[in-house]
């Protein structure tokens, strides 16, 4: 017994002298929460829109694995997961839990709501295309805008408002 307890603080002592000697850790480029690796959408978007592009990137640099597919025609994608032509926007994505996020919503919005119960909703939507919204960046301009809860009902409520940048 005794013999094996050495063994085991001799072992834990070499693995720790070995992290010791490492070095200093590489510094993160993005400041991503550890829920973060576990996180991975399907978008769909169009091959040639720049905007869902530069939002497909935003996912990225927040840790979140974005696989794209490109379709010329995107209505029967929104048309499968209950999405209504009021909150279209130029892409969707869905969750492995099959919760749609329709448009240009901050990554940050999306880990809410996926860690939060909405049994009676589909998923978030960001209408249109607001300028300043992740994706839809031009000149460090910005619009206020709602990230609305879309509920099975075909119903919506605003989970969000987004009244400057910061909060993206």
């Amino acid at each position: 017994m005794k013999l094996t307890l050495i063994a085991a603080m001799l072992a834990a002592t070499a693995l720790l002298a070995g992290c010791k000697d490492a070095g200093p850790a590489k510094p993160e480029t993005t400041a991503v929460p550890d829920s973060a690796a576990a996180l991975t959408l399907t978008v769909y978007k169009t091959p040639s829109c720049g905007c869902c592009k530069k939002w497909v990137s935003h996912l990225e640099q927040q840790g979140v694995v974005a696989q794209t597919k490109d379709y010329d025609d995107l209505s029967g994608i929104k048309e499968r997961y209950g999405i209504t032509p009021q909150y279209y926007s130029c892409h969707t994505a869905v969750s492995e839990q099959g919760y749609a996020f329709e448009g240009h919503i901050p990554a940050k919005y999306i880990r809410k709501f996926l860690a939060e119960s909405h049994p009676d909703a589909i998923g978030l939507s960001v209408p249109a295309m607001p300028l300043g919204s992740p994706g839809m960046e031009v000149e460090g301009r910005f619009m206020p805008y709602d990230i609305l809860l879309l509920h099975k009902d075909g119903s919506a409520s605003v989970y969000a408002h987004i009244s400057d940048a910061a909060m993206q």
